[in-house]
């Protein structure tokens, strides 16, 4: 659990602007090629949060609306909060058809309250970015009684390990910071810790859990502009960069035909306001 909260704290502790500009660079690719969360998940957390048409819904870094659309599509009112100005000109435009959308451009910490107003407060693989100190007593302020917390995580997608042991001899070579591999053990544990967080914060309590596993392929090009979506590559130096997806690229037109069939966890904790 240290390690996580250290990885988490490394996120949340940048500096405000540091946080709402992060992902600009990859912004377009993140909106291409990050999965949007399975309909039967969705379906799950519908069902688990007692959600009906005339819940509002608070979404906390909805990034381009990966997963507003989906709660878009079923008639829930939502204000959705999203810091980065190209994520927010992005989910404007993946919400167009839902006049029930309001996104604002504005962090959470910087959003004024509106106390007891919500059903729900909704973060998908965003959560982290805020403190723990600031995120859980002011969702819980903005919750209205028995409301819920829902956070939905989609893990990083992970090709087989025969694939992963392949591209591992690149990574050694331009970038063996990079060269790590999450099994489904790995990841489960991390989804554990998280969940076990949510109660640690004492706002919350009645934790459930639920995951949907999903394959897909990806081309090369799909699968590199997937990669610069994710922190670690988009801290990586230039040149160092360069030469890790031509390495890949190389690699996987190679060995694979150009592409890879890749798997990830979609998972969600739901848990009620104390």
């Amino acid at each position: 659990m240290d390690n996580l909260k250290q990885i988490i704290t490394s996120f949340s502790s940048k500096d405000l602007e540091v946080r709402k500009n992060w992902y600009s660079p990859a912004a377009e690719a993140y909106n291409k090629t990050r999965p949007r969360y399975p309909q039967k998940l969705i379906e799950q957390v519908v069902e688990v949060a007692q959600l009906s048409t005339e819940s509002k819904i608070l979404e906390i870094g909805c990034g381009p609306a990966t997963a507003t659309v989906a709660f878009a599509q079923l008639g829930y009112p939502m204000i959705c909060l999203e810091p980065n100005p190209n994520f927010f000109e992005l989910a404007q435009q993946n919400c167009q058809a839902y006049p029930n959308v309001v996104i604002q451009n504005t962090s959470f910490e910087e959003w004024t309250l509106e106390a007891n107003k919500f059903d729900a407060v909704l973060a998908a693989s965003s959560f982290h970015w805020i403190s723990p100190e600031v995120g859980y007593p002011k969702v819980a302020s903005a919750l209205k009684e028995n409301g819920d917390l829902i956070l939905l995580w989609n893990k990083e997608l992970q090709p087989s390990y025969e694939v992963y042991q392949s591209l591992s001899k690149v990574y050694q070579l331009h970038a063996p910071s990079l060269n790590r591999y999450e099994d489904d053990e790995t990841q489960q544990k991390i989804l554990r810790e998280l969940g076990s967080m949510v109660i640690d914060s004492e706002q919350f309590q009645e934790l459930k859990f639920g995951q949907v596993k999903s394959d897909v392929v990806y081309t090369v090009d799909e699968y590199l502009s997937l990669l610069n979506t994710y922190s670690p590559y988009l801290k990586l130096a230039l040149h160092s960069k360069e030469a890790l997806f031509a390495g890949l690229r190389q690699q996987i037109e190679d060995d694979f035909g150009g592409s890879l069939q890749l798997s990830f966890i979609s998972a969600f904790h739901i848990a009620k306001k104390n």
